[in-house]
């Protein structure tokens, strides 16, 4: 999920553990508990993009990095606050907890965490987009409601619960929204007499009305949208896999990494002489476009006999015209 919202749980967690001795500043050491996990992006600064993306929510998104660190950033804690009535074990508590909640958290988002490194599993239920308001906003005011009350009070204690109990609600909610998509999803395709060897389905941004599916044929990949609020049958827009296009590219290591990163969700393509690879489990930016720009596309560049691989800046214009195309496309077809 996104810093802010990631900031808030922790918060709301601090404050749960440890709220009634140290007041606000349980608020605020949970709130860097929960930042720490995705220091992780800073790797992209001094490695390679396939790494980078490799490492993105590994081990600092583990059970085994919360295990280790807490009482690591805990000790921290209780020499800075010497004064307060926090012990050390007070303080690994929840640190513990703000570490391993922002994984929980991640991992209902498309891209998953790696909560069991170092086991190779990548736990991805893709049942809400990395920001959602209908998640964040209704934590963050009953968190603020916590923070003015008195220390340990019980309306404190009440505010605060709310917040993590509401917010823990929507994501069950959104798990059976998924499951309704899906069956809507996998209904249009027996109707149309598609034969599919699988179906990936996720929320569209900032939202959990609208969902798109990605649906793997043969020979080329599918990607349909459906809004609860849709009256029209389910559309699919087709997407060539050619996958041959790699040709001599596809002997690299870092190609057969990128392959791997998307679980085999992309498609290849040529412009001017360029081979673009992209990801398809993130979806497109636009979905009623005719040649619409993904997500999240990779440039391979091949010189002096290695490989260079090159995430694709998207378009601010089109990145804006989202927006509005969402909140069309969300109140139905």
């Amino acid at each position: 999920m996104d810093s802010l919202t990631q900031i808030v749980l922790g918060a709301a967690v601090g404050e749960a553990v440890l709220g009634r001795k140290v007041g606000n500043r349980a608020m605020l050491y949970g709130a860097i508990a929960g930042t720490i996990p995705d220091l992780d992006t800073f790797v992209g600064y001094i490695t390679d993009t396939v790494t980078a993306i490799e490492i993105h929510r590994g081990f600092s998104h583990s059970i085994v990095f919360s295990v280790l660190f807490a009482p690591v950033f805990g000790w921290l804690i209780s020499k800075i606050e010497r004064r307060s009535a926090a012990t050390w074990k007070d303080w690994s508590w929840l640190m513990f907890w703000g570490l391993f909640t922002h994984p929980i958290l991640d991992s209902f988002t498309t891209w998953g965490t790696q909560l069991f490194w170092p086991l190779d599993i990548r736990l991805a239920f893709r049942s809400i987009f990395v920001i959602d308001p209908l998640y964040t906003l209704p934590f963050i005011i009953f968190l603020i409601l916590a923070m003015r009350s008195e220390k340990g009070s019980k309306k404190r204690r009440k505010y605060n619960n709310l917040g993590l109990v509401i917010s823990s609600a929507y994501l069950l909610l959104t798990l059976m929204l998924k499951g309704i998509s899906f069956h809507n999803f996998e209904n249009a395709l027996e109707d149309q007499n598609i034969s599919y060897r699988q179906i990936e389905t996720k929320p569209s941004p900032f939202n959990t009305i609208l969902w798109t599916a990605n649906v793997e044929t043969e020979n080329a990949f599918l990607i349909g949208d459906y809004s609860f609020f849709d009256t029209q049958p389910i559309q699919f827009n087709r997407y060539p896999k050619d996958h041959h296009l790699l040709g001599s590219l596809e002997k690299y290591d870092k190609v057969q990494r990128l392959i791997d990163i998307t679980n085999g969700w992309y498609i290849i393509s040529e412009e001017e002489g360029k081979t673009f690879l992209h990801d398809l489990r993130f979806g497109v930016l636009d979905p009623t476009a005719k040649d619409p720009t993904f997500v999240f596309t990779y440039e391979l560049i091949e010189e002096a006999g290695e490989l260079r691989v090159e995430e694709v800046d998207r378009n601010p214009e089109e990145a804006k015209k989202l927006v509005s195309v969402l909140g069309e496309r969300i109140f139905g077809n």
